[in-house]
């Protein structure tokens, strides 16, 4: 296996952990996860860092006819990040704009009720938090969370991704506080063409490793052990 192909998602967030070593039992630290790829590669850093793990829920607004084409992403904040270039090339109405928006808002409430029980995301304000996903290929839903996160006041920003194309720790950099990218190989096409397994994860996926890492966390004793879900 080549250093630049991971095992599974895991086996990416135990390589991961390594590189944020620094933050293991750090105070007031939380590991923000993106649905759904990202919450196995933040389980095992939350694991290893004894760090609590949460989700953002960051949804693509898909443009119409092309729905892979990202004309922006919404944030379960509400934030909205556009793409002003995709939004004019490829003329999309504000009618348009808006039906996406409301169909993407009607899936972040359903994972939010699935992954959370309907509950909000904890307040991040003041608080340091890594944001984790399985990988960056265009980047839309990312750094939309990214500037989410910012808009939430918290204190210290952290990414971290097993695999990103060159460009983007540079980019990466100008954002946040803090970066960690495993690897960027120079040809990438899509984030599955570095994993032997890259299976679809489900819901069901999700919520087991949200509960799993709660638990783990209060057997361990830890005092950062302050999500009360």
């Amino acid at each position: 296996m080549g250093e630049d192909v991971f095992r599974d998602r895991r086996e990416a967030g135990r390589r991961l952990a390594q590189g944020l070593i620094h933050y293991r039992n750090a105070k007031n630290t939380i590991i923000v996860a993106l649905p759904r790829g990202g919450v196995a590669v933040g389980y095992e850093i939350s694991l290893a860092l004894h760090l609590p793990l949460d989700v953002l829920i960051t949804r693509k607004l898909g443009t119409p006819g092309n729905p892979e084409l990202a004309m922006g992403a919404l944030a379960e904040t509400g934030y909205r990040h556009m793409n002003s270039d995709v939004l004019r090339e490829c003329h999309v109405s504000s009618d348009q704009l808006e039906e996406e928006v409301r169909r993407q808002q009607e899936e972040i409430k359903r994972r939010i009720e699935r992954y959370r029980q309907g509950k909000p995301l904890l307040s991040l304000a003041g608080r340091t938090v890594i944001l984790v996903d399985d990988g960056i290929a265009t980047g839309a839903t990312f750094f939309a969370s990214l500037a989410a996160l910012r808009a939430a006041h918290v204190q210290r920003l952290v990414a971290a991704v097993p695999v990103a194309p060159r460009h983007v720790p540079a980019k990466l950099r100008r954002e946040v506080d803090d970066v960690v990218v495993l690897a960027t190989p120079p040809i990438f096409h899509a984030i599955g063409q570095f994993y032997l397994d890259f299976h679809q994860v489900s819901d069901e996926d999700v919520v087991n490793d949200l509960e799993k890492a709660r638990n783990a966390l209060h057997e361990k004793g830890s005092s950062h052990a302050d999500d009360p879900r």
